[in-house]
């Protein structure tokens, strides 16, 4: 999981680690998944959340196990009342690294540049803030298009108009 706060023109991280759900049986560990994701929320309080879609991985059972996990996660958010956006991790990697085939690696490193974090990032909590990274680039993006939709069209004659 991972928490970013904006201010302005700044961005930084306020939390992100890795929930150990441990070795137990899957359900107890979905369990895990979603109380601790829910405690998490309760105590850094988003207003929205970011999430990544689930990839189709070369073994079929890793890859419904990925989507019940994420699945416990999106139940985690939305039973506190916030609000899930969902990114392909193409889409996470492009606006991160600028480029949707982009490694771990880079992701981790570009994440860690973007949010002023000097040690090394865990993957997941990387992946965690680049989702969250992602959907603060992407709502910026859409309220900059939505205020100049409400604009007048420009016209040819623009500028100090002599009378």
């Amino acid at each position: 999981m991972g928490v970013i706060e904006i201010d302005g023109d700044r961005t930084r991280a306020v939390y992100y680690g890795v929930i150990k759900a441990g070795d137990g049986d899957f359900p107890e560990r979905l369990g895990i998944i979603f109380s601790e994701l829910q405690e998490l929320i309760k105590q850094y309080q988003p207003d929205q959340a970011a999430i990544e879609t689930v990839f189709v991985a070369h073994n079929a059972a890793s890859a419904i196990k990925l989507g019940q996990a994420r699945g416990a996660a999106v139940c985690a958010a939305i039973s506190c009342a916030v609000p899930v956006a969902e990114y392909s991790p193409s889409s996470i990697k492009q606006a991160i690294v600028g480029r949707g085939g982009a490694n771990k690696a880079q992701v981790q490193h570009m994440v860690g540049i973007l949010l002023g974090i000097k040690k090394p990032i865990q993957n997941d909590a990387a992946d965690a803030l680049a989702a969250a990274l992602c959907h603060q680039h992407t709502a910026h993006t859409l309220a900059r298009m939505a205020k100049r939709e409400s604009q007048p069209p420009l016209t040819k004659r623009t500028g100090v108009e002599l009378k």
